[in-house]
């Protein structure tokens, strides 16, 4: 019988999802959350209702080594999604996005090694530690564009130098480096997926995290959006099922994956402009969501599209959610929560 899987932020978007995946195939899932942001007392309690077997809740800190102790007692892989997950949080309390996002992984890896029998760990870090990306000369049409290949057909692969940017970008970067040295050091079987963004199901995105939800959320309140530049800056979106596809993927090939990091994104057949998904979701409600401009943020990249060649040669992994498609089931599942979800500050 397989050991149980630990999930770090199992009760975020992410985690909730792939504990959904996991009980669904009738494995045994241990969640480690410390229940900090609102919305994941929600995912708890819907995991509760929809699992009554099979999981188990630890309430602690990724920082709190007793508690990642309790954690991983026994399992036989981890997915490491815990973190601080905003820029702008980082920006205004660089300490605090330091204690979690390094300081909890660190503390995570020390308690793995010290098993008798390591597991599969796989760490979702971010696109941000390739940074500002302003050495890329870009195109200024409807929306950002690189001017030459191979960023223009493929997007950014994993040569590309690290370049930390933002608080975030440093504490998430540096911990990135420590699960890669770690697998290497202490023979650990480790992947680092670097993220785009993900979206889908169970994220109650706000301004600073989860922008795709949280324009969705605002067209369904009928509240206003404000864009941070001008709109034309461009992500490779990737549905949140096809993210697990992946990392499930990963741990099936983690003799031949492991001490690797990978570009995880929905590439260049799923890249589109902050506009562009506006319009999506136009075409869904009926009208387009009133608009507010503001100035750029720290940390932004005018453009970021994932090459995830590597990973899709090693695995034969491939997004098959298209932007479009996933948008409207992000807006029809966001659409059947309660109406005050949608009274977001």
């Amino acid at each position: 019988m397989s050991r149980p899987t630990l999930i770090t932020g199992g009760a975020g978007f992410i985690g909730t999802n792939m504990a959904s995946r996991l009980l669904d195939e009738g494995r045994e899932v241990v969640v480690l959350d410390n229940l900090s942001r609102p919305s994941v007392r929600d995912n708890l309690q819907w995991l509760h209702e929809n699992y009554p077997h099979g999981l188990r809740m630890v309430q602690g800190d990724v920082r709190d080594a007793a508690a990642v102790r309790n954690a991983v007692r026994g399992v036989g892989e981890i997915f490491h999604f815990a973190a601080q997950v905003a820029v702008t949080t980082s920006v205004t309390d660089p300490l605090y996005d330091f204690g979690v996002n390094l300081g909890g992984t660190l503390t995570l890896l020390e308690e793995v090694r010290r098993m008798p029998t390591p597991p599969t760990l796989l760490f979702t870090s971010t696109n941000k530690v390739y940074g500002s990306l302003n050495d890329v000369r870009l195109i200024e049409g409807p929306r950002y564009e690189p001017a030459h290949a191979p960023y223009r057909d493929y997007g950014v692969a994993e040569d590309r130098p690290l370049s930390f940017c933002s608080p975030y970008g440093c504490s998430k970067g540096g911990a990135d480096q420590y699960v890669l040295d770690f697998g290497m050091s202490y023979d650990l079987p480790t992947v680092v997926f670097r993220m785009s963004c993900i979206y889908g199901p169970h994220q109650q995105g706000n301004e600073d995290q989860g922008w795709v939800a949280h324009f969705v959320k605002r067209a369904l309140g009928h509240t206003p959006i404000t864009l941070y530049g001008d709109g034309r800056q461009v992500r490779d979106l990737l549905y949140v099922e096809d993210l697990l596809d992946a990392l499930q993927s990963a741990v099936a090939s983690i003799d031949r994956l492991h001490g690797k990091a990978y570009n995880m994104g929905g590439g260049s057949e799923n890249a589109v402009s902050l506009l562009q998904v506006l319009d999506e979701i136009a075409a869904l409600s009926g009208q387009r969501p009133e608009v507010d401009f503001d100035g750029w943020r720290i940390g932004d990249q005018r453009w970021y599209v994932s090459d995830t060649r590597r990973f899709g040669a090693a695995t034969g992994w491939a997004p098959q959610v298209d932007v479009a498609d996933g948008i409207k089931r992000l807006y029809a599942w966001l659409e059947g929560q309660d109406c005050a979800a949608m009274a977001e500050s």
